[in-house]
């Protein structure tokens, strides 16, 4: 049997809830890869493993795979995890979101639990647009480009998902593309191994919502576009600003050891019932 056969049959819902609500060529099901081949590579087990995704296009990924999954409400699926991690430290808790659900009404949770350094990994697929609601521009959709809620050109600057999270104290930030799977699957691999929360952007693309308006073409145009303005960020430290404009770096953007929230979080309470003994 081929391994992706295996991997499929290991870790996905094949039998249950399949065919997906995506898109055609939507750039979901490579992160969806991706994911399961680097939990795979980590050694944990299916039970080890808890994902938490919130609402939108992105948030359909915990419905297809075959681990402990919650499917929360909109921008709230980082507090859900908050909750599950506090509980079960042992846990390994894995949050998918999408670039409106993570950055928008989820955008306090997101900076706070980088702040806190709880040890999750917080996937954020970033698609510059609501693709599920009816293409509306979201917190990462560029200057000038036309969405449903921008006919004429978005008027404000996008946040910058992967340097938010490192400015925010994120353990761990990376960032890479669906067109480049194999060093996304990796990246998510480190992520998930990393003590301390750990950030992987992964750009993708709306064909649908997305590219049909600004009429960068299908699924395949998107991709090449995202394989022409990646730049390795070992590459990227040698390029002048005026090189990098219009360019995405991909990579490890910080790898840091902090104190870990739920390590800490447990002195607290050995040191709370020393007390309390003692009185």
């Amino acid at each position: 049997m081929p391994e992706i056969t295996k991997l499929i049959h290991k870790y996905l819902r094949h039998e249950k809830k399949f065919p997906h609500v995506w898109c055609p060529g939507c750039g979901n099901g490579i992160v969806l890869g991706a994911l399961i081949r680097a939990v795979d590579r980590t050694g944990f087990t299916k039970d080890d493993i808890v994902l938490v995704s919130g609402i939108g296009c992105a948030g359909r990924m915990s419905v297809y795979v075959d681990f402990n999954t919650l499917h929360t409400t909109h921008g709230r699926a980082l507090t859900f995890a908050t909750g599950v991690k506090l509980a079960n430290p042992r846990l390994q808790v894995i949050v998918v979101m999408g670039d409106g659900d993570a950055t928008a009404i989820g955008g306090n949770h997101f900076i706070h639990a980088a702040r806190r350094n709880l040890n999750l990994t917080a996937l954020i697929i970033n698609n510059q647009i609501y693709g599920m609601t009816g293409g509306q521009y979201s917190p990462t959709t560029p200057m000038g480009a036309k969405t449903t809620t921008s006919l004429y050109g978005h008027l404000e600057q996008p946040f910058a998902i992967a340097e938010l999270a490192v400015a925010a104290g994120a353990a761990w930030v990376g960032r890479s593309t669906v067109y480049h799977a194999s060093h996304l699957d990796q990246l998510i691999e480190a992520a998930i191994l990393k003590k301390g929360f750990a950030v992987v952007e992964v750009i993708s693309h709306c064909h649908t919502q997305f590219g049909r308006r600004n009429r960068m073409g299908g699924p395949a145009e998107m991709m090449r576009w995202q394989k022409e303005v990646a730049v390795r960020v070992e590459k990227a430290r040698t390029m002048s600003p005026e090189e990098l404009r219009g360019k995405i770096t991909i990579g490890i953007l910080a790898d840091r050891d902090l104190p870990s929230y739920t390590r800490e979080y447990k002195k607290i309470q050995q040191a709370a019932r020393a007390a309390m003994e003692e009185g």
